[in-house]
């Protein structure tokens, strides 16, 4: 078994911003390939520490997002990029809807998961 690269503690500090994309009928594809065209140029940005697109199985018109920055800033950056502007441009007419959630830690973690980091290091 592999030993992981990351602690728990990597996604515990940061910024987290969480968006729902719900595509119009016909235009799945296309928000998926966007969404894909975003996450090479999004993860190059010093900022970033995740851009992770996901796909329901279930319902394909249906998309997760998670994006994991550095602080506030890291997020201000992103979305002032050219590439943000450009797939905002072409994603926004192909949705129903698009909801973007920002989060913090709002707690440590817990001892165990703090114990766990450490014996990985």
């Amino acid at each position: 078994m592999k030993t992981p690269d990351y602690a728990p503690t990597d996604f515990n500090d940061g910024f987290v911003v969480a968006i729902t994309i719900e595509a119009k009928p016909g235009e799945e594809d296309r928000v998926a390939n966007i969404l894909d065209e975003m996450a090479e140029p999004t993860r190059a940005e010093p900022g970033v520490k995740l851009f992770l697109p996901y796909r329901s199985p279930s319902n394909t018109a249906l998309f997760f997002v998670f994006e994991l920055y550095r602080d506030p800033s890291g997020w201000d950056a992103h979305q002032a990029t050219q590439h943000f502007h450009d797939a905002v441009a072409d994603l926004l007419p192909r949705v129903v809807r698009r909801d973007r959630i920002p989060f913090v830690p709002f707690m440590p973690l817990s001892t165990s998961a703090r114990n766990s980091a450490r014996r990985a290091d």
